[in-house]
């Protein structure tokens, strides 16, 4: 443990009160799961009958095939995201006004209006057609301008020496940009793309209120079948544990990457780790030096 620029390493009695806060909000997660339970128990939401659907082969194939509408909603609003998020990104880092202005005002218009209007805008008022195209449009849009910023902040958070390097070996802007700033910023800024993937994931499920068929709207029509006595707490505990597992492996695989990223020859120290290193010297990333 080393101590920050901002902190001390906590004493004796910071350690052992730092460990009475953790079992108090372990016990009081605890207590609240346990009440939750109870109050399932209580209102007969883990009756047998109520479950019986899970043991149907009809329903099971039709969970996963809505799964899998909600994973290709997910890669395909995830890939345009990242796509609009880097263009727009270097258009508000352009030092020529036509691109930097136009960039800055979509960027801040997208990212202002919420995912779930611009589903409504696009299925109803501008008829997209499938609601598959208008789930994937608001959210690439809107995910791809938080994204924008995201990778500006960290095309800015890099060295001054990486650009000025890249130009001194001849480099036009564009190149330093896509070749050489661009991907190191995708490094640097891994776990806050990674976390804003989770959140296309997790809004997908909004596509249910214009009827696409993905997981929740499967869900809530299961939910709803009086046959196995409306089952809409058991259904709703099933899904939510699946996108509970899908939103940890994303975590996980951000962890690993992370992990990965900072024991490679690659790796740029940006201050991130440690605290800001203006003097330190970086080496340039091989990316450039191939050119």
């Amino acid at each position: 443990m080393s101590a920050s620029a901002l902190f001390d390493l906590p004493g004796p009695k910071a350690r052992m009160r730092y460990r009475l806060y953790a079992v108090l909000g372990t016990l009081l997660i605890v207590g609240v799961i346990a009440f939750v339970i109870y109050k399932f128990l209580d209102a007969g939401q883990f009756d047998g009958k109520l479950w019986e659907w899970i043991e149907y082969e009809k329903i099971q194939t039709d969970l996963v095939a809505a799964l899998g509408k909600t994973l290709t909603a997910f890669a395909v609003s995830a890939v345009l995201s990242l796509l609009f998020g880097a263009v727009f990104a270097a258009g508000r880092l352009s030092d020529h006004a036509i691109f930097r202005v136009p960039s800055m005002v979509i960027v801040e218009l997208f990212r202002a209006i919420p995912a779930v209007i611009m589903m409504f805008m696009f299925h109803y008022g501008l008829k997209f057609g499938d609601p598959f195209n208008s789930v994937v449009a608001a959210l690439s849009l809107y995910n791809g301008s938080v994204l924008a910023e995201v990778f500006r902040a960290g095309i800015l958070s890099l060295p001054r020496g990486q650009s000025e390097a890249a130009y001194a070996v001849g480099m036009r802007k564009t190149q330093v940009m896509v070749l050489v700033l661009l991907p190191q910023a995708l490094r640097a800024m891994l776990p806050a793309i990674i976390s804003q993937l989770v959140v296309v994931l997790k809004d997908t499920a909004l596509g249910f209120l214009i009827t696409y068929e993905e997981l929740l709207y499967y869900a809530r029509n299961l939910g709803g079948v009086a046959q196995f006595g409306r089952p809409l707490i058991p259904v709703t505990i099933v899904v939510a544990a699946m996108y509970i597992t899908m939103c940890l492996l994303m975590a996980w695989l951000a962890n690993y990457l992370a992990k990965r990223e900072r024991k490679s020859k690659k790796h740029l120290d940006t201050g991130d780790d440690d605290g800001p290193l203006p003097n330190k010297p970086v080496l340039m990333d091989s990316t450039a030096s191939t050119m």
